[in-house]
């Protein structure tokens, strides 16, 4: 008796030193702090007076209002060929929820089956089976066949939320693909707006080099009569001439932009190369309207990259705990109930054809970890990259409007001087012509009046085409044309 209570002592004590080492194990589970984002943002752009009036809030049909752009926008949104891509990884992340949530609910399976054995007279099963009869003078069959048929159900019990949480990542990651779908219609539509913006500005080139070559050819034609009244040399008529074929040689290169220009838009809208639409007149005069920054926290409301990378980031966080959560034991239970006999006709004789069964088990890893490990630190490294594209974004975000904000300010006063010295320069042509005339000026202030003119006029449509660029861009950088 004494042995027996020896025995048993024994026994619970080795037991509880298997509990205490399996705990001290997991006990060691590893854990690295997480750093938290820093998501700290001034109070106000440089120079800006504080207000929450935000141009990002106003949709992108009301911010444009030439038709033709709109209507190009209209057809990106369609046929874009990146935009299409992106639209099926959204719809791929979307799935991957469905395929993380049925994870961790049970998977019920149905079966059937038909097989035939036979065995060896002189093994185990071959002896009972020669000695055994179903009845009274009827034989075990030989060779054995066997039909089945049931249900097989399989459930993991999340105990440490790992499924669950891998769900919830999934979600975030689809979110994340929401947002980065979101921050590509923003630069599709900045890119398309920019392109058209430029075509219109080259057509205003071409149309000032026509113009202004009308000029050359007429101060051509008076220099060769001069020269025929002995007032200038050939010299003149050389340098005349070879102005006007300059100029001619550069209208020829921005009809060649032209074309490049016009299929970089058809690129974008999804269409072969043909003409597109726009309106080229009283493009000096458009009006560039007033920009409302609203205040720098509103970024992380308005910015489709900085939602997809804090999203990102959420989900890196949940990938740490679902990595982590693998260090623990995993809880199952099995589970089936079915039909089997060795002739069909007995499947149905109940209860002798019933089977079931019922099975709990835990799993969990023991002495070789060193691949999870290896997985939870690339997780917690995974993580803090989210952390630094998350604070990137936001930096990147913030100095984008402070650049654009800056640059429509210059730009702004540029134009103003760029304005008087065309007036003055284009002035300046007829008075020159006329001095000339009258022999109080040589042919090379005719000649060099007349390509600062014409200079001054083409910088001076570059410069509203980048007044409305820096309008769109910083459209753009506050977070607007997704919506």
């Amino acid at each position: 008796m004494n042995k027996k209570l020896i025995d048993m002592f024994r026994n619970k004590k080795s037991c509880l030193v298997v509990v205490i080492s399996i705990l001290a194990l997991y006990s060691c589970v590893p854990s690295r702090k997480l750093r938290d984002e820093n998501t700290s943002v001034p109070d106000h752009y440089n120079k800006q007076v504080i207000d929450t009036m935000n141009t990002a809030t106003v949709k992108w049909r009301e911010f444009f209002s030439d038709p033709n752009l709109i209507s190009l926008i209209d057809t990106a949104l369609v046929n874009n060929q990146e935009l299409n891509i992106m639209l099926l990884q959204v719809d791929m992340a979307k799935n991957d929820i469905q395929a993380r949530k049925g994870e961790y609910l049970p998977f019920v399976n149905f079966y059937g089956g038909a097989a035939v054995e036979k065995v060896g007279k002189y093994t185990r099963n071959g002896a009972v089976e020669e000695n055994l009869n179903i009845r009274e003078g009827e034989k075990f069959p030989e060779p054995l066949t066997d039909y089945s048929l049931g249900l097989s159900a399989s459930w993991e019990l999340d105990i440490w939320k790992k499924l669950r949480n891998a769900k919830k990542s999934a979600l975030l990651e689809y979110l994340a693909s929401v947002e980065g779908k979101n921050f590509m219609l923003t630069n599709l539509v900045s890119e398309i707006a920019d392109s058209y913006y430029e075509l219109v500005a080259l057509d205003n080139q071409l149309a000032i080099i026509e113009e202004n070559l009308e000029i050359q050819q007429n101060a051509l034609g008076m220099v060769k009569l001069q020269k025929q009244a002995a007032r200038v040399t050939e010299l003149a008529v050389h340098r005349f001439d070879a102005e006007v074929l300059k100029n001619q040689g550069h209208k020829y290169e921005i009809l060649q932009q032209i074309v490049e220009t016009e299929n970089k838009i058809n690129f974008l809208i999804g269409k072969s190369p043909q003409h597109i639409l726009r309106n080229a007149n009283n493009f000096i005069e458009r009006k560039v309207d007033n920009i409302y920054t609203g205040l720098p926290s509103q970024l992380l409301q308005n910015r489709p990259d900085i939602r997809k990378a804090e999203f990102e980031l959420s989900a890196a966080k949940l990938d740490v705990k679902v990595a982590q959560a693998n260090f623990y034991p995993s809880l199952g239970i099995k589970a089936g109930i079915g039909l089997q006999a060795f002739k069909p006709k007995f499947l149905t004789s109940t209860p002798e054809s019933v089977l079931y069964s019922v099975v709990g088990d835990i799993v969990g890893p023991l002495i070789n970890r060193n691949a999870l490990k290896a997985e939870y630190i690339n997780a917690s490294d995974r993580q803090l990259m989210a952390v630094y594209e998350y604070e990137k974004a936001i930096l990147n975000a913030y100095i984008e409007v402070a650049n654009q904000l800056s640059n429509i300010g210059n730009l702004n006063e540029r134009y103003k001087l760029k304005e008087r010295e065309v007036k003055a320069l284009t002035e300046s042509i007829d008075i020159s012509l006329r001095l000339f005339q009258s022999a109080r000026a040589d042919y090379m202030e005719v000649l060099l009046t007349q390509r600062d003119a014409l200079e001054s006029k083409i910088e001076l449509v570059e410069t509203k085409k980048s007044q409305l660029l820096a309008q769109v861009n910083v459209y753009r950088a506050l977070g607007g044309g997704w919506n």
